[in-house]
C-alpha cells in the first residue's frame, strides 16, 4: 500500500511540474508577442522584404518630397520610401465622435489600434489615424479617402471636417510633412466599419483622458506611434492656444511655433523674466515719472541744458549711455556706480503697497520655472519695489542694468546677459514681461516669447500695440493666469 500510495505520490508530481511547465510556457509565449508587438519598426519588418515589395502596399506609388514639402517629379512605390527613409506627404487626422443624441454634448476622440500586417507600427495605438498621400494626391483627397477605407467614415456622416496646419516630422524611421485635420463623426462609433487589413480596432477616449496620456504617461513612447502622438501632442496645443487667443495665431509667420505651415511643438518654459517698473505694478506712471525728474536734476546740477538728458536717451538708448558715449562722465566704475545711486535714490514705498492678489499669484506659478526681474533700472531699487510690493523672496535674482554690462535692455547684447544669468540656452523656453514696446520686439526678435502688460502708452497716452510681437496683449500683470494657464500648478479636485 506504501509503494502504492509512494507511486501515486510521484505520478501527481510529475502531473503537477507538467501543469506548472506548460502553464509558465504559455506566459512566455504571451510576453514574448506583447514585446514583439512594441519593438520598434526596423526589428519588425526585414530590409528584405521592404527590397522585394512584399509588404502591405508596397508597389503604391507614394508623394515623396524634399525637406521643404516640394514633391518629388514622379514619386516613388511605397515600399522604397520606407526602405530610404525619404521624405514624403501623409495625413493625421483627429477624429472627435459625438452622439448622434442631441441631448449627449460629451465629445470622444476615435483611436485607432493598428493592424499588424501595417508596414510601420503595426500593433502601435494611433491617435491620428490618417495615411500616405498617393503620388498627384491632395491632402485633402487623402484624408477623404482614409476616413472612408479605414473606418467607414463618410461626408453624409461628418458635421465638419477642417484642415488646421502642416507640420514636419522626423525621427530614425520616419521623414514626412504632415497635415493635420479635425473631423467630427456623428453616429454609432459600433457602426464604423473597419478595414481589417490596416485596422484591429477602435477605442475612444476624452479629450482630458487624451492629453493625460500622451503628455504624462511614462509608457505613451511605447504603446503609440510615434509620429502619431506627436501629431496629436501639437493638435492639443493648438486647441489650447485657440482657447486662450494666442496671437501668433492671427500674425502667422512671426514665430515658427506660430506659423500654420511648418507648425512646432514648443518647449516647455524654464525661466520667466519679469519687467519690474509699470509692469509688476502700475501706478500711473508716478515712480517712472519721478526717476525722469531725477535724470534731469543730475543734469541740472552740472549745467547741462533742459532737456540735454532726453536727447541723449533718443539716441543712445539711455542717458548713461549717452553720457559715456560723448565722455561727459569719467569713465571708471565708480563714477558709473555714484551716477546710478543718485538718479536712483527715490522712495518707492510712499507711492507702492503690498499686493496680496500679486504675490498669490506668482506664488502658483510652477515652481520648477525659474522666475527673475530684468530690469533697465539698479538692483537696489528693483529690491525696493519687490519689498514695497511684498514680494521680495519670490524670485531667483535680479538681472540689472550693471548684470548686462550697462547695455540698452532693448538691445541683442541685455538679452543675451539674461540668459547666461539665468543658465538657458534656448530662447523659446524663456517667456518675458514688459511694458516697453521696444523691449517686448527685441524679445521677439531673439526667440523669446512675450506678453506685453500695459495696452495704453505712457509718451502718447493711446492705446498701443505690439503688433504681432506679444503673443498676448494684458492690461494688468493680474492676468497673466488667464492667457498662460499651463505656467500655473493645477488645483487638485
Amino acid at each position: 500500500t506504501l509503494q502504492m500510495n509512494m507511486s501515486h505520490l510521484t505520478h501527481s508530481n510529475n502531473i503537477l511540474s507538467d501543469v506548472v511547465l506548460f502553464t509558465a510556457t504559455c506566459l512566455a509565449v504571451t510576453a514574448w508577442t506583447r514585446n514583439a508587438n512594441r519593438t520598434p519598426f526596423p526589428q519588425q519588418l526585414s530590409a528584405k522584404a521592404l527590397t522585394d515589395g512584399t509588404t502591405l502596399c508596397a508597389q503604391e506609388r507614394v508623394c515623396t518630397t524634399d525637406e521643404h514639402n516640394i514633391p518629388t517629379p514622379h514619386g516613388h512605390p511605397r515600399h522604397l520610401m520606407r526602405l530610404h527613409t525619404m521624405w514624403h506627404r501623409a495625413t493625421y487626422i483627429v477624429v472627435l465622435h459625438k452622439s448622434s443624441s442631441s441631448l449627449d454634448e460629451d465629445v470622444r476622440v476615435i483611436v485607432q489600434k493598428r493592424s499588424n500586417l501595417k508596414d510601420y507600427c503595426p500593433g502601435k495605438y494611433d491617435p491620428a489615424p490618417g495615411g500616405v498621400v498617393g503620388f498627384g494626391e491632395s491632402y485633402e483627397t487623402n484624408v477623404v479617402r482614409e476616413l472612408e477605407e479605414e473606418m467607414g467614415i463618410t461626408k453624409e456622416n461628418m458635421e465638419s471636417m477642417r484642415r488646421l496646419f502642416t507640420f514636419q516630422y522626423q525621427d530614425d524611421n520616419v521623414k514626412c510633412w504632415g497635415d493635420l485635420w479635425e473631423v467630427v463623426f456623428v453616429g454609432d462609433v459600433d457602426s464604423l466599419e473597419l478595414q481589417e487589413e490596416e485596422v484591429e480596432e477602435i477605442v475612444t477616449f476624452s479629450v482630458d483622458e487624451l492629453d493625460s496620456l500622451v503628455n504624462q504617461s511614462s509608457g505613451a513612447e511605447e504603446e503609440w506611434m510615434p509620429d502619431g502622438l506627436h501629431a496629436i501632442r501639437l493638435y492639443l496645443q493648438y486647441k489650447h492656444d485657440v482657447t486662450v487667443k494666442r496671437r501668433q495665431y492671427i500674425n502667422v509667420g512671426l514665430s515658427s511655433c506660430g506659423n500654420l505651415e511648418s507648425y512646432q511643438l514648443r518647449p516647455k518654459i524654464k525661466a520667466i523674466f519679469f519687467d519690474c517698473d509699470d509692469c509688476l505694478y502700475f501706478d500711473e506712471w508716478k515712480v517712472a515719472n519721478m526717476l525722469t525728474s531725477k535724470i534731469e536734476l543730475w543734469f541740472n546740477e552740472r549745467n547741462f541744458e533742459k532737456g540735454y538728458a532726453y536727447e541723449l536717451y533718443k539716441k543712445y538708448g539711455t542717458a548713461l549711455k549717452g553720457l559715456q558715449a560723448e565722455h561727459l562722465i569719467e569713465d571708471c566704475e565708480d563714477a558709473v556706480n555714484e551716477y546710478l545711486r543718485e538718479v536712483h535714490d527715490i522712495g518707492v514705498d510712499k507711492h507702492l503697497k503690498r499686493d496680496e492678489n500679486l504675490k498669490a499669484m506668482l506664488e502658483k506659478i510652477d515652481p520648477s520655472i525659474q522666475k527673475y526681474i530684468f530690469t533697465a533700472s539698479v538692483k537696489h531699487h528693483a529690491e525696493r519695489c519687490l519689498e514695497a510690493l511684498g514680494i521680495r523672496d519670490l524670485f531667483v535674482d535680479i538681472i540689472d542694468v550693471k548684470a548686462c554690462n550697462l547695455a540698452t535692455k532693448h538691445t541683442k547684447e541685455a538679452f543675451s546677459c539674461a540668459m547666461k544669468v539665468a543658465g538657458i540656452t534656448d530662447p523659446f523656453s524663456c517667456l518675458f514681461l514688459d511694458d516697453s514696446l521696444k523691449n517686448i520686439h527685441m524679445g521677439a526678435k531673439m526667440g523669446w516669447r512675450c506678453i506685453l502688460v500695459g495696452l495704453k502708452g505712457r509718451d502718447c497716452g493711446k492705446a498701443v500695440s505690439s503688433n504681432g510681437a506679444a503673443e498676448h496683449e494684458i492690461s494688468r500683470i493680474h492676468e497673466l493666469e488667464n492667457v498662460m494657464p499651463e505656467i500655473f500648478v493645477k488645483e487638485q479636485n
